[in-house]
């Protein structure tokens, strides 16, 4: 029980950070108004704060009680203190938990804004990076374990960067329910803008991908990887990601060139109806990635076995 709610919390703040991230960042790169007119923006920021904190403060309470072996103990406040401040664990989601209320209050108190969306992304980038101190990437010293601790934050930023573009294209979306031109014209600039970063993003995941592997299965362990529970873990991880990489295939070269033919005809429902299958699907396919990543992160690499 106490293992799920690990799991849990790893979940709700991985969520939370990518939202926090990516979504702002989106904003700045994909829509020409930067989202300054916009409500949901601020909302994702928000959302992906509150996760942030929620979540961090969970992951505190369940690694405490795995820690001590009893859940009572979790809150203990000696107990408590002591894994919060003297564990790398610890210090990771007390960064995470600061980054996530200072992006509440910068969101709170501030106007929509590129210089918000900025701070706002800039927050939830440390937030996602924190995950790596504290995970299978902080194993390791000298230059390899730095470069390997480097890459494994080059790959959660790059996850956060789709991920939030995927939470703010559904929103887009929504907003444009009752498609009008100006509605319409805003979601295709967006599927356009996203669409180069989109290509840096999965080249970005899988060559840091190649490299986590490398270092966290080792090239003596390749063969019998999928024989472990992490193995299995990393085999369903890269089904899920190829289901994204495609989905993200068709949104690219199949619906938005579909949806600009029909905004030339003055009739684009039937495209944004399409859209809005596939990012509802990738996005549950990447909450899917999600969910076993923060699987994995509770799981022994065959290279540790």
């Amino acid at each position: 029980m106490i293992e799920l709610a690990v799991v849990l919390a790893r979940l709700v703040q991985y969520i939370g950070a990518a939202v926090l991230f990516g979504s702002p960042l989106f904003c700045l790169y994909g829509l020409a108004s930067g989202g300054v007119t916009m409500i949901w923006p601020r909302r994702l920021v928000l959302a992906g704060g509150v996760a942030v904190m929620i979540g961090s403060g969970l992951a505190l309470l369940a690694q405490t009680a795995m820690m001590a072996g009893s859940a009572a103990d979790a809150f203990d406040r000696e107990t408590l203190a002591m894994v919060a401040t003297g564990t790398q664990f610890g210090l990771s989601v007390i960064v995470r938990l600061i980054a996530g209320l200072a992006a509440v209050i910068v969101a709170l108190g501030g106007r929509p804004s590129r210089a918000l969306w900025s701070a706002a992304s800039a927050l939830g980038a440390i937030a996602l990076g924190s995950f790596a101190w504290s995970g299978h990437g902080a194993d390791g010293a000298g230059l390899s374990g730095a470069f390997k601790l480097v890459a494994d934050i080059v790959h959660l930023l790059a996850a956060g960067v789709w991920l939030g573009a995927l939470a703010a294209l559904a929103a887009l979306i929504l907003g444009a329910r009752t498609p009008s031109e100006t509605s319409l014209r805003e979601l295709h600039q967006a599927l356009e803008g996203f669409s180069g970063v989109g290509s840096l993003v999965v080249a970005t995941l899988v060559l840091t991908g190649l490299v986590n592997v490398w270092f966290l299965v080792g090239p003596s362990q390749i063969v019998l990887a999928a024989s472990t529970a992490w193995g299995v873990a990393l085999l369903a991880k890269l089904v899920v990601f190829g289901l994204m990489l495609s989905l993200a295939a068709l949104n690219r070269f199949a619906l938005t060139p579909r949806l600009e033919r029909d905004m030339a005809r003055a009739r684009g429902t039937s495209a944004l109806s399409a859209l809005k299958r596939s990012v509802a699907l990738e996005s549950a396919a990447g909450l899917g990635v999600l969910a076993l990543v923060a699987w994995l992160g509770t799981l022994a690499p065959p290279a540790a076995l």
